[in-house]
C-alpha cells in the first residue's frame, strides 16, 4: 500500500507498538490512505514491523522511554511536519466520522490544541455499553508544537502538558482491548500497575478520567472490592451480562495487584505493558 509522504498531509498518524504482529494491520487498515501512518516501535520480536511497512507505513524505533516520552519522540523525532498528530493504539480502531469531522472543519479550527475522543471497549467481540463507566475521553489528536504530554504514572501516560486547550469528540473508536487471552492481558496489567502502585498525587496538567479514577481508588480501603462494585453495581456491568462481571472481576484483581504491589514497597522502573 502506497501512503503519502509526511510532507503531503494535514495529519498523520501515530501508532506505538511492541509485538502488535496481530492486531496493526486491523488497526492501520481503517485509516484512511491519504493520511501518512508512523509506527514507533520499542522493539517488537515478532512480526510487528514486516505488517508495518506492508501497510506503507513509516517505521520508527526507541528503545521504551515511557509513554508520554514515546509520544513526545514521535512528536519531535519522527520528521513529522503535519500540523496535526492523532495517536492511535494497535488495539484500536477509528470510524470513517472521525476522519470526516476532521475534515469538514476540524482541521482548520484555531480554537483547540488537544481533542479527546471518546471510545467503547470491546471485550472479547461484545462491545460493553455499561461496566467501563462512559464517556471516557482520551488526547489524542494533537496540534503539533502546541501540546507536549507529560509524565504519569496513571492512564498509559496521557496526561497533557498545562496550557494546552482542549475540547472533547463523541465520535467514539473502538478499542479491542481484550481478546480472551487472559494471560497477556494479565502479563500487560502487571507492568501498568507497577505504575500506578506508587500514584500518591496528580500530575500538572490535564488530566484523563481514568487517570482521575485511579487517583480515587488509590487511597480508599479495600480497594478491589471497590473497583468491583462500581463497575458491575454503579456504573450497571450487570447489564452487560457475563461480560460485565468478567470486565469488574479484572479490573478488581487489578487493584488487588496494585496493593499487592505497593505492600512488597518497590517502586516501580519504566516498564512497556
Amino acid at each position: 500500500m502506497v501512503r503519502p509522504s509526511l510532507a503531503a498531509s494535514a495529519l498523520t498518524v501515530v501508532v506505538l507498538t511492541k509485538n502488535e504482529e496481530t492486531r496493526l494491520a486491523r488497526c492501520v487498515a481503517a485509516i484512511p490512505v491519504a493520511y501518512p501512518v508512523v509506527v514507533v516501535d520499542s522493539g517488537s520480536l515478532d512480526g510487528t514491523l514486516a505488517v508495518a511497512r506492508a501497510a506503507g507505513c513509516v517505521v520508527a524505533e526507541n528503545p521504551w522511554p515511557g509513554f508520554a516520552a514515546q509520544r513526545n519522540f514521535a512528536l519531535e523525532a519522527c520528521g513529522i511536519v503535519s500540523p496535526w498528530v492523532l495517536f492511535v493504539d494497535a488495539d484500536e480502531v477509528y470510524p470513517p466520522a472521525f476522519f470526516a469531522w476532521f475534515e469538514g472543519g476540524a482541521r482548520f479550527r484555531d480554537d483547540f490544541d488537544v481533542a479527546t475522543v471518546a471510545s467503547r471497549l470491546v471485550f472479547k467481540w461484545v462491545e460493553l455499553r455499561y461496566a467501563p463507566g462512559y464517556p471516557f475521553y482520551h488526547p489524542r489528536l494533537v496540534r503539533r508544537g502546541r501540546a507536549r504530554f507529560v509524565p504519569s504514572y496513571s492512564g498509559h501516560g496521557e496526561t497533557v502538558a498545562a496550557g494546552a486547550r482542549l475540547i472533547s469528540v463523541d465520535i467514539p473508536y473502538r478499542h479491542y482491548f481484550y481478546d480472551g487471552d487472559l494471560a497477556a492481558w494479565m502479563h500487560k496489567h502487571i507492568g501498568l500497575a507497577m505504575q500506578e502502585a506508587f500514584v500518591s498525587a496528580a500530575p500538572e496538567g490535564h488530566l484523563t478520567a481514568r487517570a482521575r479514577l485511579t487517583l480515587i481508588f488509590c487511597r480508599l480501603p479495600l480497594r478491589s472490592v471497590a473497583r468491583f462494585l462500581y463497575h458491575f453495581l454503579v456504573r450497571g456491568g450487570f447489564r452487560d451480562g457475563r461480560a460485565g462481571l468478567d470486565y469488574a472481576l479484572m479490573y478488581a484483581w487489578y487493584e488487588s495487584t496494585k496493593a499487592l504491589i505497593r505492600a512488597a514497597g518497590r517502586p516501580p522502573g519504566i516498564l512497556r505493558p
